[in-house]
């Protein structure tokens, strides 16, 4: 299973990230989850917009292919876990980079995200970034 982190929701809804789209395409649309987190920040950007209406339909129509994975308790377990080593590591990252990193450790996924250096410091999260050339040539 692959966990799609935010940055690439939101670049893929923009016609971004072009090798992303061409794994994807090559895929089982079931093998792919959107975090809850994911939508939670999704939904930030459409109150912020300036097209509100037309940002929702937009997203609405992203969305609708993908199961939305909950932040259940599993993927609080993880996130605490996830917490604590990064505090103690002295690596801290963003609150809803640690919650999609949760998820995606509770679910015992992938997570596909240009965000590397930030999600790399969580330990035990696999991580791919699918725009990277050397990725790409191993598919």
């Amino acid at each position: 299973m692959y966990i799609l982190d935010t940055c690439i929701c939101v670049d893929l809804m923009r016609g971004k990230l072009p090798g992303t789209l061409k794994v994807m395409e090559s895929c089982n649309p079931k093998q792919f989850a959107i975090p809850a987190v994911a939508v939670a920040e999704l939904e930030f950007g459409i109150q912020k917009s300036a097209r509100p209406q037309e940002t929702r339909r937009a997203t609405e129509r992203f969305l609708a292919p993908f199961a939305i994975a909950p932040f259940d308790e599993r993927c609080a377990r993880a996130y605490g876990a996830i917490r604590n080593q990064l505090r103690l590591d002295g690596t801290p990252i963003g609150p809803n980079d640690m919650m999609i990193a949760a998820t995606a450790l509770a679910l015992q996924a992938t997570l596909v995200t240009r965000n590397v250096r930030e999600f790399k410091r969580v330990k035990g999260l696999t991580i791919e970034d699918w725009e990277e050339v050397d990725f790409r040539s191993r598919r």
